[in-house]
């Protein structure tokens, strides 16, 4: 008997004879007539309908009623009735042509301006006519580690933002617009009434981006920090430099762009980082750069071969590694560099590095393994005592950020150095750190270049949870947050924004709402979410992020 039998996807060929093949036909035969959510039976229409004017993150609580109103921003007057400053004018302006541009489909739709009468009229309650902006406090040039981004919003009769800070209202006026949907035929935009108090579980939600791989223009790096702030996130993790190319310009130390630039035009001036600063902090975002030391500078060589290691193999030297830990001119060039970064960067906190050094390459040096031999040292012992120097040589008022192997090597950092954690068996590396009263910022799960993980796969990943569910009495509260790691080996401009969303989204969802650690759901990813998901994702492709589809087949309109 020759029997095939042919699904989708998957083929089955099966060649046997007499009754065991009859029997196993048989089977396979009951699997594919499957029961009624069998993947084989397909309807029309998206895989998972989106929702209608959700928020994400998900707020802390959240009241909404199925009464509406029609939402014109030709028609809303925007009052502010307490403190004012220029960068919440320029929040409440860019956010209207946000509103504007929803609008100009409305209006393709109806192909006039003049009334449409809403559907539903039962639950109708007129045109939004007014909200109030209250912030309560003066406005902060610049955001930072401990800045108050909690805020409470009201969609009635007296809709009201309110919110201590300027950070906090531009998160409200984000889930404003999150709130605003449009009807099937979209010739409405609705706004449900609804009440909202909202603040953020983890304090740093960052987002990693890698320039030293793939150059990314500044438009990248600007669309990248527009679809931060609609997700609510909070820091750029600026991983500017690495061994394939040096595009910071130094002005200081103008060779290492020069020399160690992919191309002339593939640069970061201080003119350009000052505008991504500002672009930033626009939306509520910090900027924090890292120049990973000291591995990841072969780039460096291009200019200052002497400030790299030489590798030895049977007595011959056979590459270039890491910065040479015992060289004066290392960390005289490196602490000009800091100096000259930070003088640029306004944040208190600085990423030094520290990860995937070469030990091999120190330990086969004849120079450093007499040093080595001299001063009683290892490899990691090494590595340590160049960690140590390099943090001594940030501003005093600095806060570090280390990957976790400078912990690991037991390098001397003040208890407020956040440590990065991106290895395996990051629960135990978690509950080390945490035990000796340090704090984390976790990544090991939400590595975005390994694209066989879905936004689904990343949505769980609460680090807390994870560490109360082996420790209960873990000192939580020094988990201060995440980042998401778009590492750009196989990453530039044609590709770095649909590989990051709204796989990201997943991340900045779990960071501002987090998990409740002490009855966590069984599978948070629910049909809800992924419903959720599928329209914050056509919300970023109208607003011009080219985020992926998420979960299979559906449409967004007017992109």
């Amino acid at each position: 008997m020759n029997v095939r039998v042919c699904k989708c996807r998957f083929k089955i060929k099966i060649v046997m004879v007499g009754a065991m093949a009859t029997m196993l036909l048989v089977s396979v035969l009951s699997f594919f007539a499957a029961p009624s959510d069998s993947i084989y039976i397909v309807e029309p229409g998206p895989k998972f309908p989106p929702t209608r004017g959700e928020v994400w993150p998900k707020p802390q609580k959240e009241t909404k009623s199925d009464y509406f109103y029609l939402f014109r921003p030709d028609v809303i007057q925007i009052e502010i009735v307490n403190k004012k400053c220029n960068l919440l004018n320029e929040t409440i302006e860019r956010y209207t042509e946000i509103w504007q541009r929803q609008y100009m489909i409305v209006k393709r739709y109806n192909n006039i301006s003049t009334h449409v009468e809403p559907h539903d009229i039962e639950k109708y309650l007129g045109v939004l006519k007014r909200l109030t902006i209250n912030m309560s406090a003066p406005c902060e040039y610049y955001p930072h580690f401990d800045m108050d981004e909690s805020y409470n919003l009201t969609v009635g009769a007296n809709s009201q933002m309110t919110s201590l800070s300027v950070w906090g209202m531009m998160r409200a006026f984000e889930s404003w617009t999150h709130l605003l949907y449009f009807t099937d035929d979209s010739k409405e935009i609705r706004i449900n009434k609804t009440e909202i108090h909202d603040f953020p579980q983890y304090k740093h939600r960052g987002l990693l981006l890698d320039t030293g791989r793939h150059y990314l223009s500044l438009n990248t790096i600007q669309k990248t920090l527009d679809a931060m702030s609609i997700n609510k996130m909070n820091v750029l993790h600026w991983h500017i430099v690495d061994d394939q190319s040096f595009p910071y310009k130094s002005e200081i130390l103008p060779s290492l762009s020069e020399k160690g630039a992919f191309h002339p035009s593939m640069v970061y001036t201080k003119k350009d980082i000052k505008m991504i600063i500002n672009y930033a902090r626009d939306r509520a975002i910090r900027v924090i750069p890292e120049i990973d030391v000291p591995g990841h500078t072969r780039s460096w060589g291009a200019a200052y071969p002497t400030l790299l290691t030489k590798c030895y193999e049977k007595n011959k030297v056979i590459a270039y590694g890491p910065l040479n830990p015992i060289r004066s001119t290392t960390y005289k060039i490196l602490g000009e560099l800091i100096r000259e970064v930070q003088n640029l960067f306004p944040d208190r906190y600085y990423h030094v590095g520290g990860d995937e050094v070469d030990l091999s390459c120190w330990q086969s040096n004849p120079e450093l393994k007499e040093y080595m031999k001299q001063h009683n040292l290892t490899a990691n012992g090494v590595h340590a005592m160049f960690m140590k120097e390099v943090i001594g040589r940030v501003k005093k008022t600095t806060v570090p950020i280390v990957w976790q192997e400078v912990y690991d090597e037991k390098v001397p950092i003040s208890k407020d150095t956040l440590i990065q954690v991106w290895k395996y068996k990051w629960i135990d590396e978690m509950i080390k750190i945490l035990n000796s009263g340090h704090k984390v910022v976790f990544s090991s799960s939400w590595y975005l270049d390994y694209l066989n993980f879905n936004w689904n796969s990343f949505y769980g990943d609460d680090p807390r949870l994870m560490v109360y569910q082996k420790k209960k009495n873990a000192r939580l509260e020094n988990i201060v947050g995440g980042e998401a790691c778009m590492w750009g080996e196989m990453a530039d401009d044609t590709n770095v924004i649909s590989r990051t969303w709204p796989r990201t989204s997943a991340v900045a969802e779990r960071l501002w709402s987090g998990l409740d650690y002490k009855h966590p759901p069984k599978d948070p990813v629910t049909i809800h979410v992924r419903q959720r998901i599928e329209e914050h994702t056509c919300r970023m492709l109208r607003r011009g992020i080219a985020a992926e589809p998420p979960n299979g087949p559906g449409f967004c309109v007017n992109i």
